[in-house]
């Protein structure tokens, strides 16, 4: 476990304990819920309008959780608690990585970093992009292990975003046309179209990305995307050498 989710500074540990005490022992002893897994599966759920509805939830039910979605979204401190831990899962997956393929305490240079390693339809596969890969997997661990156990209904990864012609916004989709796939969303409770945040983990390689992670226009563009999914938060990305970093 993360050493510093056992800990939280300053003033907020009060509504944090607070949030405790109204959830219940036994939210925190989950490591995740029916509702979220299927939520992080198109497949499990289907489409009406641009509402998820999950298989074994009737109509009534579906209108009530509707109603206390629009009064309940995390609060400004339990978004930073969750800000704090996406940044540790992020330097913990990088620091796993890195030590498991080259050594304690060592790092790949740049030159490591763009070395191709192979082609998948005509375009090199660098290092830095497989370790990227690596890294994310370690990240979702710990996301599941770190974050869904405390807020098991208001976190989804890697939900799938497609237009809705009928209202001119986004929702959850299993089309991959037009659709975007943010790697961390925050919303209402098991509400995936009510977002409220959204992040995306990266793990820099080359030195200049580490310093400047904007610097690539593809990042910049990606945020610039996700801001149609709407939410009281601007989108950001996480890296384990500045944390949450926002355009």
């Amino acid at each position: 476990m993360i050493e510093g989710s056992r800990w939280w500074p300053g003033g907020l540990v009060i509504l944090l304990c607070l949030s405790c005490a109204s959830t219940g022992p036994s939210r925190y002893e989950q490591t995740d819920s029916a509702t979220s897994g299927c939520l992080r599966n198109p497949a499990c759920y289907t489409l009406q309008g641009n509402e998820a509805v999950l298989p074994w939830v009737g109509q009534a039910a579906r209108a009530a959780a509707t109603a206390s979605a629009t009064l309940r979204v995390l609060e400004a401190a339990e978004v930073a608690r969750i800000e704090y831990l996406l940044v540790e899962c992020a330097k913990e997956a990088n620091s796993q990585v890195n030590k498991r393929e080259y050594g304690e305490g060592k790092i790949p240079d740049d030159d490591e970093c763009n070395r191709v390693i192979g082609r998948r339809r005509g375009e090199a596969i660098t290092r830095k992009v497989e370790l990227g890969t690596m890294k994310h997997v370690l990240a979702f661990e710990c996301v599941r292990r770190e974050i869904l156990r405390l807020f098991p209904d208001h976190v989804s990864i890697e939900p799938r975003y497609g237009p809705k012609a009928s209202t001119g916004g986004y929702g959850l989709t299993n089309q991959w046309e037009g659709s975007m796939k943010p790697d961390i969303v925050l919303h209402a409770p098991g509400q995936p179209n009510q977002v409220q945040c959204v992040y995306d983990f990266k793990f820099p390689c080359v030195t200049k990305s580490k310093d400047n992670p904007f610097s690539a226009s593809e990042v910049l563009q990606q945020l610039k995307d996700y801001k149609r999914l709407g939410g009281d938060c601007s989108p950001a990305i996480i890296t384990p050498q500045l944390g949450i970093s926002r355009e």
